[in-house]
């Protein structure tokens, strides 16, 4: 005959049957408390404060509070810089940086950076009249990066 299988595990047999219990009420409790959270969920679907919020509010929020409508404001006039400046000059020039209300904006040569600086109002009142929220206290043009290029020194 085998011996019992709390014997053969080294289990306390007096304390058993209380581990059992303790593990089946705890068990229960938790299940309880599960059923209570449904059924208040239930009773509380479509009261005000409730209800989902959409997404698209949700993002306005977030985007409309911080840093984020700065950065969503550079990413616009980067996305529409052929608007603001016309496609000739745009297919030259390209918007670098933001930086504490300094605009920098890269020009692929000299003359079309000379070419931009005398847009500068211009731009300024443009930037200002469509950009709301994007604060521009000055712009600065920069030419080709000063250096050796391949591109140059491919051609012969």
């Amino acid at each position: 005959m085998k011996p019992p299988i709390a014997f053969s595990l080294h289990f306390d047999q007096t304390k058993l049957a209380a581990e059992v219990f303790e593990r089946i009420s705890r068990r229960g409790a938790l299940l309880k408390d599960h059923r209570r959270r449904s059924e208040e969920a239930i009773e509380n679907f479509g009261k005000p404060g409730r209800d989902p919020a959409e997404l698209g509010n949700v993002m306005s929020t977030i985007a409309g509070n911080g840093i984020w409508s700065t950065n969503l404001k550079l990413a616009q006039l980067r996305t529409h810089w052929d608007q603001v400046v016309g496609a000739g000059i745009a297919a030259h020039t390209a918007v670098a940086d933001f930086t504490d209300g300094v605009l920098t904006i890269r020009a692929e040569s000299t003359i079309w950076a000379t070419q931009l600086t005398y847009l500068i109002p211009q731009l300024t009142e443009t930037i200002r009249g469509n950009l709301k929220g994007l604060t521009i206290n000055e712009i600065r043009v920069t030419g080709p990066a000063v250096g050796y290029s391949r591109k140059w020194a491919r051609r012969k």
